[in-house]
């Protein structure tokens, strides 16, 4: 990852692999963790299934905080064994408290995310924006200094995020992207939670397409 600012932040990327289980079933995933930071401090982006690894790739860096776009189990399975091994905090949205406790019943997340709420680390500021649809406390997290947003399981490259178990809702998705994603420049990469990264001006025409197929 290449993604540098005058200020030395930078965008560092590792695929974990594990499962995700809800309403039942569970199934094999491969998950995007993002860093963001320079050579003294980072965050993470979503702590998924592999503690040590992440913890690896931060090193002696400062760990600002682990923030979870969403508090689905391959989002946030990892966090509570690298905030032990680094101090660093967790940040979720409480819309997704119970779905948290899900996972963790006997640990609480460390603070709240709120939509507005800025980030900073190394010199760049990544603004939370509350983006539900996919679950009731998913966040995207905008970085405009490095064109970015992580979007999580909001939206992909080719549409939005699975709507159809628990805490989902589709017309909800839909807005959230129309209303907070879509309305970013159009050169602002997209940072998913799963799979290729995408922009926003690659998935913005597709809007109406998804909305008739109901994705």
């Amino acid at each position: 990852m290449t993604d540098t600012t005058a200020s030395g932040a930078r965008i560092e990327h590792l695929v974990t692999s594990g499962t995700f289980s809800l309403d039942g079933g569970t199934w094999d995933v491969d998950n995007n963790v993002w860093i963001v930071g320079d050579d003294r401090e980072a965050i993470v982006i979503d702590a998924a299934h592999d503690a040590d690894a992440i913890a690896e790739a931060v090193g002696e860096r400062r760990l600002v905080a682990i923030v979870c776009t969403h508090a689905h189990d391959d989002h946030i399975d990892a966090a509570p064994a690298l905030a032990a091994r680094t101090g660093a905090p967790i940040l979720l949205h409480p819309a997704d408290t119970e779905l948290w406790k899900r996972t963790h019943p006997d640990r609480a997340p460390d603070g709240e995310l709120a939509d507005g709420q800025r980030i900073g680390v190394a010199g760049v500021e990544l603004t939370v924006l509350h983006t539900p649809g996919h679950c009731h406390g998913a966040v995207s997290l905008y970085a405009p200094a490095l064109a970015t947003v992580f979007t999580g399981d909001t939206l992909f490259q080719g549409g939005p995020g699975a709507t159809g178990r628990t805490f989902s809702d589709f017309p909800t998705i839909v807005e959230s992207i129309k209303d907070r994603l879509l309305a970013l420049p159009a050169e602002t990469a997209v940072r998913t939670g799963h799979g290729d990264s995408t922009t926003i001006g690659a998935e913005a025409p597709h809007l109406d397409e998804w909305i008739a197929r109901g994705h």
